[in-house]
């Protein structure tokens, strides 16, 4: 088997055919890039990818992390790998060159991202923790703690994590009983046991710098009386240099089904009461700072899902190209017929279609949630600042929860096309399945994104971030419109906007009469939905640039009224089957899934109640 992991293509039509990145070097903050050095950088993203990191993805699945003596070591092969990472730059490539990051933009690491992702994201987790971590300092962190600890968290040359859960509480983050009691000197003394620690503890790096969410005793209960505490594993001398132990114990390490190679640890702080923490920005404002990294680490959920979905697709694809078995049903009764490649026969290449069209759906969505978050930072008037940063609100659960759920459902489907031997180790896709299955679980469940969805980002800013986006995809109908051929599948896609419109606008009307119940209920099934029609319009969006493209070759080869030269021209140029590809996954997605979010949508307006009406006893009996 080959190493191609991710499309490299179809990243370039993303980046500079459809969202047009280039428009952001034309701004003040992004000055200092170009397409040139985008491009660049891909291949050297790739070259980190392929022959630096893969080689690790088996081996650190088998291998996994030991908790022996109390510390934890991380598989071999990661250390080399994790030198040459940092060394490279990537670790902290958004982060501004006066902070030692290249102030890259975030559309463009998160393709990179998706590369790395690919390759290993339990070897990214590490540098990819620390990134955030550093980022939670530099946001709210003091001169002195910036100078202490985000810099030699940027370089890689320390650790991070992020401390939230907590055994009992779980995904309640109010209900956490980690202490901090007020020491004389300012610092505080650090009680408490986290758990489900991704990257707790490691031998990466000489130092691990952890954000802990604690209440200050006196502190009131729930949320609103969390703090939170910068509290590293060995405490830092004035001068920089690392002191004694400041009791941070790692009680255990989890044997998971998949990311085997990240450390998932729990955390004892304080069994012997030295454990020390500085506070990180002001008392009581714990969950707003810590929500930064959340946030990030969402977006950095829905990536880590692209890229094991691309990656059991290219794989699927191949496999599907080079696998010879059967022959094809239409010679069922010729004696003489022979036994194709497995791509040739239907039920494999609709499977192969269907994982297409969700690996460059979500591909789209996630680069362009980066996207958006560019054109936030790089807008000059408030109310451009605005609109892009509402479309990253609203996004943020729809790429973590919906890109979670396709992947899954992507990586299962690979495994289908190979049949018996992908349920076995000696191929890529079980672990794939595997490694994947975490991502609709952590960061926050896909059930919790879907009621952030329902319960909080729809009605922001008075729905204005929600209505703002339907605009854009009622932009695409118009535009698709306008091609011919494209003309019944951007009914569909209208025919779907409106009904989700008209749900949502059902969800709101419930809202104020006091039945909030059915839009919980139904939360999850409607981020779906939303998630499909956004798939839909980024689709559909490429399809009308990947026409005007085709239209172009045509004509320039005399093509345009022959269906056949048409053709030829697709088994003989690369670019033109990637087009052709774009129109024709848009058109598949618009029959097989557009034109059912209408039902979909009319299904959850009835009005079901029965699974909160069912006796808790018919559950089991």
């Amino acid at each position: 088997m080959g190493n191609s992991i991710v499309n490299m293509r179809d990243q370039q039509f993303v980046l500079f055919e459809q969202l047009d990145t280039e428009k952001l070097f034309a701004s003040e903050l992004f000055s200092g890039f170009s397409k040139e050095d985008a491009l660049m950088m891909q291949k050297e993203a790739e070259k980190m990818a392929v022959n630096v990191i893969l080689p690790t993805y088996a081996e650190g699945d088998k291998v996994g992390c030991e908790l022996k003596d109390g510390k934890v070591h991380v598989p071999e092969c990661y250390r080399e790998p994790y030198k040459k990472f940092v060394e490279g730059g990537w670790a902290s490539s958004i982060r501004s060159p006066e902070v030692g990051g290249q102030g890259m933009p975030i559309v463009l690491a998160t393709a990179y991202s998706e590369l790395f992702s690919a390759a290993n994201f339990a070897f990214i987790m590490y540098p990819g923790l620390s990134n955030g971590a550093g980022g939670l300092i530099e946001d709210s962190g003091t001169e002195e703690q910036k100078k202490k600890y985000m810099l030699k968290m940027y370089s890689g040359e320390w650790a991070g994590t992020m401390c939230l859960t907590e055994p009992g509480a779980g995904s309640d983050v109010g209900a956490l009983k980690t202490t901090a009691r007020r020491l004389p000197d300012g610092t505080f003394s650090i009680t408490g046991t986290k758990c489900f620690i991704s990257c707790g503890d490691h031998d990466l790096t000489e130092n691990i710098v952890h954000p802990v969410l604690a209440r200050i005793e006196g502190d009131p209960p729930g949320t609103a009386g969390i703090s939170i505490f910068i509290v590293p594993k060995y405490r830092v001398q004035e001068d920089g240099s690392i002191g004694e132990f400041n009791d941070v114990r790692t009680g255990n390490v989890e044997h998971k089904m998949g990311i085997k190679g990240s450390a998932t640890c729990t955390l004892n702080f304080g069994d012997e009461g030295k454990c020390i923490g500085e506070l990180l920005g002001k008392e009581r404002e714990g969950m707003r700072i810590m929500f930064q990294m959340m946030n990030g680490a969402r977006l950095e959920v829905g990536v880590q899902s692209l890229g094991h979905a691309s990656a059991a697709y290219e794989h699927a694809v191949q496999y599907a190209q080079e696998r010879i078995q059967s022959v094809p049903v239409w010679e069922m009764k010729n004696p003489d017929a022979k036994a194709v490649t497995i791509i040739q026969h239907p039920d494999i290449r609709r499977k192969l279609m269907v994982m297409k069209a969700y690996v460059e759906g979500i591909r789209a969505l996630n680069y362009y949630a980066g996207f958006c978050m560019d054109m936030a930072a790089a807008a000059e008037k408030a109310e451009d600042k605005e609109k892009w940063q509402g479309f990253v609100e609203l996004l943020t659960p729809l790429c973590k929860a919906y890109s979670s759920d396709m992947a899954v459902k992507i990586c299962s489907s690979a495994m289908d096309v190979y049949g018996g031997y992908g349920y076995c180790s000696e191929y890529p896709v079980e672990q794939y399945l595997r490694d994947c299955r975490i991502a609709p679980i952590y960061e926050g469940t896909n059930g919790i994104q879907a009621l952030d969805l329902v319960g909080r980002k729809l009605g922001q800013r008075k729905g204005m971030n929600t209505m703002n986006m339907f605009g854009e995809i009622n932009a695409t109908i118009a535009k698709a419109k306008a091609i011919e051929s494209l003309k019944q599948e951007a009914g569909y896609l209208e025919e779907a906007n409106n009904a989700i419109i008209d749900l949502t606008m059902h969800f709101g009307q419930l809202g104020k009469s006091g039945g909030f119940l059915l839009p919980i209920l139904n939360a999850s099934p409607y981020l779906e939905l939303f998630g499909d029609l956004l798939i839909g319009h980024f689709l559909l969006q490429a399809a009308a640039i990947a026409e005007g493209k085709l239209q172009v070759i045509y004509a320039a080869t005399g093509a345009e009224e022959s269906k056949g030269k048409q053709r030829s021209l697709i088994r003989k140029d690369a670019d033109v089957a990637f087009y052709a590809g774009k129109v024709s996954v848009a058109k598949f997605f618009a029959v097989s899934v557009l034109m059912s979010i209408k039902a979909r949508c009319g299904s959850i307006k009835v009005g079901d109640k029965t699974p909160l009406e069912i006796a808790d006893e018919s559950f089991t009996s």
